[in-house]
């Protein structure tokens, strides 16, 4: 698997902004209203949620610098609920300005850090810059996806998929291990439990299912001792402070 390392997040997190930013041109007025990939979200909570994950990214780096840090979220996950119904409803040009200037402000704090910083302590999930930074790649990448313009998780990379899976291993359920068969590339085996399940598919169809998302090209199969079994269901998304929705 692909190890992300500092020195190689910010061209990842460079990429992941260049996709959001082409897809906040594919909309029009009428498009920021209509549903989502995500149930009862629409696009424009989606494009909220966006540039108030960078917002928090920023703010925790701008913390980490002096040496303080402060909660993700002013108000906390209450806070969050609050600030996406709010900014949902606003219209194309506001949505564009705000996570344009948000995932800009995000990506510019990144870039700026020096080789000692990334390890300097976040309060996000009690981590690192380091860890932060990883969260929002996740999140652009995933939530890019859920705006529902034909960049879904078919075109995620192997590196972004790689990460994904060992990031969400803590979903497996404790009394299995998933022995993972993505197609055409090695096995690997995430959770610690006795029941075996194996999961079969496209790489980029195992990282959806495990990320909560629909599959996009429908190539998964779960076997367990040769038999075919439904896909198991999974634990929530491991979190203190939720990365994804």
């Amino acid at each position: 698997m692909t190890q992300i390392t500092p020195e190689m997040l910010p061209a990842e997190l460079h990429k992941a902004a260049g996709t959001v930013t082409r897809l906040l041109a594919k909309l029009d007025d009428s498009s920021v209203a209509e549903p989502s990939e995500l149930p009862g979200w629409t696009r424009g909570h989606v494009l909220a949620h966006l540039a108030g994950i960078s917002n928090a990214m920023a703010r925790q780096l701008e913390y980490a610098r002096r040496g303080e840090t402060v909660e993700l979220y002013d108000g906390g996950m209450d806070g969050r609920t609050k600030a996406i119904e709010l900014a949902a409803g606003h219209s194309l040009v506001q949505h564009r300005e705000s996570v344009t200037t948000s995932v800009s402000a995000a990506i510019s704090a990144f870039d700026a850090l020096g080789p000692d910083d990334w390890q300097a302590r976040i309060a996000y999930r009690n981590g690192t810059v380091f860890d932060g930074g990883l969260a929002l790649w996740r999140e652009l990448t995933i939530h890019a996806a859920d705006l529902g313009l034909g960049y879904g998780p078919e075109t995620w990379s192997r590196p972004f998929c790689e990460h994904l899976i060992g990031f969400l291993a803590a979903r497996v359920p404790e009394s299995f291990k998933f022995v993972l068969q993505p197609t055409g590339l090695p096995q690997l085996s995430i959770g610690t439990g006795g029941t075996s399940i194996a999961i079969t598919g496209m790489l980029t169809d195992i990282a959806a299912w495990l990320a909560g998302r629909e599959p996009s090209l429908g190539s998964l199969r779960a076997t367990a001792a040769a038999d075919g079994v439904d896909l198991p269901e999974l634990l929530p998304w491991p979190a203190a402070q939720p990365a994804a929705r």
